[in-house]
């Protein structure tokens, strides 16, 4: 009589090897072109480095929308979660080392997430919509009374962080700012490509498709998507806390309803359910944002409108999902 055969969880290291190829490929790519616009934009990079920034916040919305499916409008309160956390840890504490602020904007944005988390995730579909909207209200005016902490409306300052490493002072023209955010999304690409194709990134999936089987199965569908909004709110404050380094400066609009619903324009626009549309809807959207209303600041609201019907009309996949279709039906023609 033969032995059952065990099952194990461990993953394979042809498996590891395939994970992390995928992840360098985009790291390779991230700082390429993070390169190229170092050196075609060196007056703006004080842009690059917000860029840099609001594509932490997608990606970080990504995993609980493209990648489990739930809608939010309340997202941007996990940025500004690490934007006031870094801040406030330079401001009133003195922690001024720009490695400890980034991790304690990490911790203060999965803290956020587990608050956000179990209260959005109580309900479904249009419920949770309002719930998500709620929670980023009670967020801004949490900030907004506290103002012997935060600053109030008139926003947290102070914020002098010291040099990377001790040896990299952060200057004038944001070089430093913006190579160190570079690393920071660069090293959170990686580890997040490496999140989504592990086994926990499949469920995540499942979860997505079809909550009742995988809830059949055993596994609890809540307890899932909650661990994947503590560590989007990781992600998300890390981008926060970069954003409080390299302005030295944290407000109410970071915790703003309006930032939330960039973020979400961001991500249908380069496509749900990919890190790289993700990266690709931050790009295009603040590259002509940036543009437009600098062609025509009164009316850039009326292209960008224009643009996002467009794509929604055209490319419905987003950007990148599209374009990869486009390439996989074309491949599927030649064979």
């Amino acid at each position: 009589m033969t032995a059952p055969v065990e099952h194990s969880a461990t993953v394979s290291p042809p498996v590891i090897r395939r994970l992390i190829d995928g992840g360098l490929i985009g790291a390779l790519a991230i700082a390429v072109i993070g390169a190229a616009g170092y050196y075609l934009f060196p007056n703006n990079l004080a842009l690059l480095t917000r860029m840099t920034a609001m594509a932490l916040l997608v990606l970080s919305l990504d995993l609980v929308t493209g990648y489990c499916g739930v809608a939010t409008l309340g997202h941007a309160a996990l940025f500004g979660a690490g934007a006031y956390g870094a801040g406030i840890a330079a401001a009133h504490f003195g922690i001024s080392e720009p490695l400890t602020m980034t991790l304690i904007g990490a911790v203060a944005g999965a803290v956020a997430g587990l608050v956000a988390g179990f209260v959005i995730l109580r309900a479904h579909g249009l419920a949770q919509l309002v719930l998500s909207i709620a929670v980023i209200h009670l967020f801004h005016e949490a900030a907004n009374k506290a103002s012997r902490w935060t600053g109030g409306s008139d926003g947290l300052s102070g914020i002098m962080p010291n040099a990377v490493f001790g040896l990299f002072e952060f200057d004038l023209w944001g070089q430093t700012a913006y190579i160190y955010g570079l690393a920071l999304l660069i090293l959170v690409f990686v580890a997040l490509k490496i999140l989504v194709r592990s086994p926990f990134g499949m469920l995540a999936r499942g979860v997505r498709e079809d909550p009742v089987r995988v809830g059949a199965m055993g596994v609890s569908v809540h307890s899932v998507l909650l661990r994947v909004y503590v560590i989007s709110g990781a992600v998300a404050g890390i981008g926060g806390a970069l954003s409080a380094i390299s302005t030295q400066v944290v407000g109410l609009d970071s915790l703003s309803f309006t930032l939330s619903a960039e973020a979400l324009v961001m991500l249908v626009l380069g496509g749900t359910g990919s890190l790289y549309g993700a990266l690709i809807g931050t790009i295009v959207f603040m590259f002509f944002e940036d543009t437009l209303s600098a062609i025509n600041p009164f009316h850039w609201l009326t292209i960008i409108g224009a643009l996002l019907v467009m794509v929604v009309l055209f490319a419905p996949k987003g950007l990148y999902g599209s374009a990869v279709a486009l390439v996989g039906r074309f491949r599927r023609r030649q064979a």
